[in-house]
């Protein structure tokens, strides 16, 4: 695609209700995104019973399973989910923790497969989305550049093409500080694997998207919720619907600001050229006969054209061929 491809990251904030998960879908495509991202999974697939929660998960469960049981939604239910994407003509997309997960979703027909940063030194996951040979979203955090390149390697090896592979920059704290988000760390994984790349994000507000887009973010992904005040794990550190409408609009005012590279005068400017540029005129009254130089000519703005004064070196010495008045503009020579 040509334009930044924004991922509206729904996550789990719909707290396991499908008529919920159906007005984020509306939300995405009120604010412009490209796709609307879910997170597909089996609870016992995913975690043991007493795996306890990261520190930002504020939920009233436990440990993780019991937090993230009540947030799964059957395949049934994202079955009916990716129906109400087609109607609403936005990309389903929806992130696998597990393989079987994986498999449904390929069956279902999701075109990009998002391997997520907790899942990055999964072997048995990536190699199953490998072997379904579509476009592959890499995300970042917690690793390093050899975790990196394990997950390509193992990528590549399976059935993804290199160039079916984007990966995203991303830390995996919620939210994340500024000062730990090293945006730069997205340009030197760009040199180091030559793929696209695109940022993650999980800061409050909108400008580090923003920023990472000046920098050649190809895919911003960006948690979202109906309400920061509803009870989950992601909702404080997620975009409000109006946030979400915000900073697409900023995404799509900076990608045609980025512009096409080449230095030229624009069409919005060339009628601020004759007003603000300067021309030769008479510094004082020059009679025909008398020779120009820097004690008769003079640069000003005139509101018209007239010769530039960058071209004093080819008039200087040269016979003026009529008479000038101050403040004329000097046409021949």
């Amino acid at each position: 695609m040509n334009q930044v491809f924004i991922i509206a990251e729904a996550g789990v904030n719909h707290n396991g209700s499908l008529s919920l998960a159906k007005k984020l879908v509306d939300v995405a495509k009120e604010a412009g995104a490209n796709a609307v991202k879910f997170q597909t999974f089996i609870t016992k697939e995913l975690v043991t019973k007493k795996a306890q929660k990261a520190s930002y998960q504020i939920t009233k469960e436990q440990t993780q399973y019991q937090m993230i049981k009540k947030l799964e939604l059957s395949f049934d239910e994202f079955k009916k989910l990716k129906d109400y994407c087609n109607k609403k003509d936005i990309m389903f997309l929806s992130t696998p923790f597990d393989i079987k997960s994986a498999i449904f979703l390929n069956d279902l027909g999701v075109e990009i497969f998002k391997i997520p940063s907790g899942e990055i030194t999964n072997y048995f996951l990536i190699k199953t989305i490998a072997q379904f040979q579509k476009k592959v979203i890499l995300s970042t955090g917690m690793s390093d550049m050899l975790d990196i390149q394990n997950a390509i390697d193992l990528l590549l090896k399976y059935g993804t093409k290199k160039q079916d592979i984007t990966i995203l920059h991303c830390n995996s704290q919620y939210p994340t500080p500024f000062e730990d988000v090293n945006l730069k760390a997205m340009l030197s994984i760009k040199e180091k694997f030559g793929t696209e790349v695109g940022y993650s994000d999980h800061t409050l507000g909108i400008e580090v998207p923003v920023a990472a887009v000046s920098l050649g973010a190809k895919v911003i992904e960006k948690h979202f919720t109906l309400s920061n005040k509803l009870v989950g794990p992601d909702h404080r550190a997620s975009l409000s619907p109006n946030e979400l409408k915000n900073m697409v609009k900023a995404i799509r005012n900076i990608e045609v600001a980025l512009g096409d590279g080449i230095k030229k005068v624009t069409k919005s400017e060339v009628v601020n050229k004759i007003v603000a540029r300067k021309v030769l005129v008479a510094k004082k009254d020059i009679y025909k006969g008398e020779i120009f130089n820097e004690d008769n000519l003079i640069a000003k703005r005139v509101g018209k054209d007239g010769i530039s004064p960058m071209r004093f070196e080819d008039i200087k010495g040269q016979i003026a061929k009529k008479n000038y008045k101050i403040d004329e503009v000097i046409d021949e020579f």
